[in-house]
């Protein structure tokens, strides 16, 4: 029997019993049991149940409110920094080996105006624009190299990327409450991030190696000139007798 026909047959109940206090008259013996009475502890019982059916349900909605801010609460056991973090330290590494110009500013003007000079002196010697063109050869084959080298890295950092992301959306999409879904989101964030970070030191090294590779092209060029005028001097050529 469901609570809402017990209730109703609790009501039936109580009226009958009134309609029988009405009805029955007093007798010689003293009467025992009261029909008013009884059916006034019926509906107050009734009432009593309804209230703690109530109770009842509240308190499960409150422990599956509990249970879901549990749930969502939950942290992801899993985190990605690690991998990440070590894949761009170990490009930082291959920065910091960088050979030839410098990607420090400080270190790089004064490099910079060693190996580029902007005139040659006078008396400066031959072997020595030579040696100076031969170092600027060796710092563009470095810079070319690293970048082959940083290319190298990233692409190994790539593959594991790879296996990675989808670790991670099979976990964002498994995640058992909003926590472990924003963390994992996080991380995927993180992932993207880095692969940024990649793309803009390879552009760094690339360009970089570019540039160094055109500026002693023409620095060769002008000391070329340079060894050219002082080859030929003022111009006039020598007619004889």
């Amino acid at each position: 029997m469901t609570r809402r026909r017990f209730l109703c047959s609790l009501f039936a109940v109580s009226l009958i019993a009134k309609s029988m206090a009405g009805s029955i008259q007093p007798a010689h013996a003293r009467i025992v049991f009261d029909p008013s009475n009884y059916a006034q502890n019926v509906l107050t019982a009734a009432r009593s149940l309804e209230q703690i059916n109530n109770q009842i349900q509240s308190l499960q909605n409150q422990a599956t409110m509990l249970q879901n801010m549990a749930r969502n609460l939950q942290r992801l056991d899993f985190s990605s920094l690690g991998q990440l973090t070590g894949a761009l330290h170990r490009i930082d590494g291959l920065m910091d080996q960088a050979g030839g110009l410098s990607f420090d500013l400080d270190k790089l003007q004064g490099q910079w105006r060693s190996q580029y000079p902007e005139s040659y002196d006078a008396s400066i010697k031959i072997s020595d624009v030579a040696g100076a063109a031969r170092g600027r050869w060796q710092n563009a084959m470095q810079a070319f190299r690293q970048t082959m080298s940083v290319q190298s890295q990233i692409v190994e950092n790539v593959r594991s990327d790879g296996d990675l992301l989808a670790d991670l959306v099979s976990r964002s999409q498994s995640a058992a409450g909003a926590l472990q879904a924003s963390q994992a989101t996080n991380q995927l964030i993180a992932l993207s991030t880095k692969q940024q970070m990649q793309i803009q030191t390879l552009l760094a090294t690339q360009f970089r190696a570019e540039v160094e590779d055109a500026a002693r092209k023409a620095q060769s060029e002008e000391a070329a000139r340079q060894m050219t005028k002082r080859f030929l001097g003022s111009g006039a050529a020598y007619r004889g007798n």
